[in-house]
């Protein structure tokens, strides 16, 4: 496992969970390693950055500076895996368990060990900048500046000044000369976010800037050379863009040597339970205890549809650390979506209650939720089926499958068209 060493007796305690750990940590990186060990080792044998792994019948993390203690109580059960994963790369390298997010991160530390210009490709949200910094980080560029900039974010009459730098005096209220964000990044790596929002005048003196790898500053009558790794991020899809007349089919084809495509989170589920206890060791307050997350919990995160994407898994877990303050569990309970309820209608009809008198089953407040995330995109466009599909990132085959399942389940929902 890349960059984990195991303590003597680590392999003979928690042999289940480090042949769960191998396949998915010979895909991560991290910055600094870690070791693994058992409780019953040695502390001489273990570092600063150490996870002590324990069984027991009450599963927690105790945090540690850069370490702490997993106590686990199945070591097949998902959140057992998920927050090893979280407290070993957290803060450390991308977080995933994918498959399909493995081979990506496998894919970009490979390209980041050459100088071609990235294009990433994918819905917001979905971690684009996290992977555009870790190919950064794993370049020969490390140690010059990684400089983020939403093009969509800054107005259109200072993007130029902005990004190119402009003389003292060449327009009104440049009282200063201002180095812009290219020079800025010189030697390092300049991340174009939003890419598709730039103005056609800027793409042709950013494909200039890419083609001589020099600047003209405003007000400047001279080229000023810069040494420059781009990194375009799009939400958009570019083809499509230059297809419209939005985009250069020259600047797309400069960018596009080696694109990289982020799938939505509710195409990677595997990714879920780790990026959840990875948000909680973010957010979670100092001195505070870290809850543990609940199967029923995790369940109803792996389920939903996740229309936010990452963005949105953040939210719901900052909420749940709240509303389970005091708490050493987040139960089901505590999971609160972004979706607004009044999306979907209830059954008119209550809810199945089993004979042991326990309120409906998982499945069913799991496939409400996933209801309330189509009816939302569905209102978002005005009810047009193939739309709110593309914005969900789904086909509108499966759309209407689901909108069907819904139905027979008792959920009302609206027909679109």
């Amino acid at each position: 496992m890349d960059g984990i060493t195991k303590t003597t007796n680590f392999s003979r305690a928690h042999g289940t969970i480090e042949a769960r750990m191998a396949g998915i940590a010979s895909s991560l990186f991290m910055e600094r390693p870690v070791t693994f060990a058992d409780e019953s080792d040695l502390s001489s044998s273990r570092d600063a950055r150490s996870i002590t792994l324990a069984r027991g019948d009450k599963p927690s993390i105790v945090l540690a500076g850069a370490g702490g203690t997993l106590t686990y109580a199945d070591p097949i059960a998902e959140s057992s895996i998920a927050a090893l994963v979280a407290m070993t790369y957290a803060g450390q390298g991308p977080v995933a368990a994918d498959p399909a997010s493995l081979s990506v991160i496998a894919l970009a530390d490979r390209l980041a060990r050459t100088e071609i210009p990235v294009l990433v490709n994918g819905p917001t949200g979905t971690g684009k900048e996290v992977l555009s910094n870790f190919i950064h980080r794993r370049s020969q560029r490390a140690d010059k500046p990684f400089i983020a900039v939403n093009c969509a974010a800054i107005p259109e009459t200072m993007l130029e000044a902005m990004l190119f730098g402009h003389e003292k005096g060449s327009f009104t209220g440049a009282n200063a000369a201002g180095e812009g964000f290219f020079r800025a990044a010189d030697g390092g790596t300049l991340l174009l976010d939003e890419i598709a929002e730039m103005p056609l005048s800027l793409q042709a003196k950013l494909l200039r800037a890419l083609q001589e790898g020099e600047v003209v500053p405003i007000g400047a009558t001279r080229p000023v050379k810069v040494d420059v790794r781009i990194i375009a991020c799009a939400n958009r899809d570019l083809p499509h863009e230059v297809e419209e007349g939005r985009f250069r089919a020259d600047l797309y084809y400069r960018l596009n040597v080696f694109p990289i495509d982020m799938l939505p989170l509710r195409e990677r589920r595997a990714d879920i339970a780790p990026l959840a206890f990875a948000m909680m060791l973010r957010h979670v307050a100092k001195g505070e205890r870290m809850p543990w997350i609940s199967d029923a919990a995790i369940a109803a995160l792996t389920h939903y549809a996740w229309p936010g994407n990452v963005r949105e898994l953040e939210n719901v877990m900052r909420r749940a650390l709240l509303l389970s303050q005091g708490k050493d569990v987040i139960e089901l309970e505590h999971i609160v979506f972004d979706m607004t309820a009044k999306a979907v209608e209830k059954p008119a009809q209550p809810e199945p209650v089993a004979e042991t008198g326990e309120p409906a089953k998982l499945s069913k407040i799991v496939q409400i939720s996933e209801a309330r995330a189509i009816m939302e995109a569905l209102d978002k466009v005005g009810g047009h089926r193939a739309n709110a599909a593309r914005a969900l990132g789904i086909s509108e085959r499966t759309l209407r499958y689901r909108l069907a399942s819904f139905r027979e389940a008792g959920i009302a929902v609206g027909a679109g068209r």
